[in-house]
């Protein structure tokens, strides 16, 4: 059976996509669209902000781009070397908070240790951060995409626990996305099941998707990999049939399976 993975691939310096890997594994050909293109912005005012970990509470990541975003202004050897010597042992006197694993490994590959990896979503890391900071202390730093969400934004400060945003990357569509799935379609007909993993690839793929599938939009499983981008397709008006319990390529591999009223791997 196929299956359409509307994303990024992993980088391709650490291996094969672990959701092609979890997939395949599981019976499935899978194949991985890329959605999205990443403009990064603002890393001079984000590796300042780096530089005083004193003025900051703790750090908050709800996306790999806003980890990608310091990787790349770490690739500098100053920046690196000042990062190395004493701002990665300050930084980790402070917490790092993060959503989901993908997430946690690249706060790990700047050599910061994560917290609240379980939460999968921003709701649930917005909790685990309320239970974890207090009111009034110093603020989080908080590197994110223009295309935010402001739920963990407003919990917090609901909460009275300040959060400083900074905007270090804007998302816009793949410049390839509409010819890739004309030539996937094309070349390999309709899938069992088709994966979204954002509302921004909900956003730049569905109405596309629903031209090429035609009639048989109805006969196909869509899959959603958090609450968030459920959200986004109910509001779209295709429904999940399935949601990952967590952002992971097992939960995901076995949320389709049962879609898809096939046993375990």
């Amino acid at each position: 059976m196929k299956v359409l993975l509307l994303k990024d691939p992993k980088d391709k310096d650490s291996g094969p996509d672990p959701y092609i890997k979890e997939l395949q594994a599981c019976r499935f050909e899978a194949t991985l669209i890329p959605v999205l293109s990443f403009e990064f912005i603002s890393l001079e005012g984000l590796f300042e902000k780096l530089c005083h970990p004193e003025s900051y509470g703790g750090l908050v990541f709800t996306s790999p781009r806003a980890l990608e975003a310091i990787k790349i202004c770490l690739k500098e050897n100053s920046k690196h070397e000042a990062w190395s010597k004493s701002l990665k042992q300050m930084w980790n006197t402070k917490p790092a908070y993060v959503v989901g694993k993908a997430t946690a490994s690249l706060v790990e590959e700047i050599g910061l240790i994560p917290q609240g990896e379980k939460s999968g979503n921003a709701e649930k890391l917005a909790e685990y951060i309320c239970s974890r900071e207090k009111p009034n202390s110093s603020a989080l730093l908080f590197p994110c995409g223009a295309l935010k969400r402001e739920v963990l934004p407003t919990v917090l400060r609901e909460k009275g626990i300040a959060l400083e945003s900074l905007t270090v990357y804007q998302t816009t569509q793949h410049s390839d996305l509409q010819e890739s799935l004309n030539s996937y379609f094309s070349q390999q007909g309709i899938p069992a099941s088709i994966v979204f993993f954002s509302p921004s690839g909900v956003k730049f793929c569905l109405q596309h998707i629903q031209k090429l599938l035609g009639d048989f939009s109805n006969s196909i499983k869509f899959a959603a990999i958090g609450p968030t981008t459920a959200e986004a397709m109910e509001a779209a008006g295709i429904p999940a049939s399935c949601t990952a319990e967590s952002p992971t390529p097992q939960d995901l591999a076995a949320g389709i399976r049962k879609a898809l009223h096939l046993q375990n791997c």
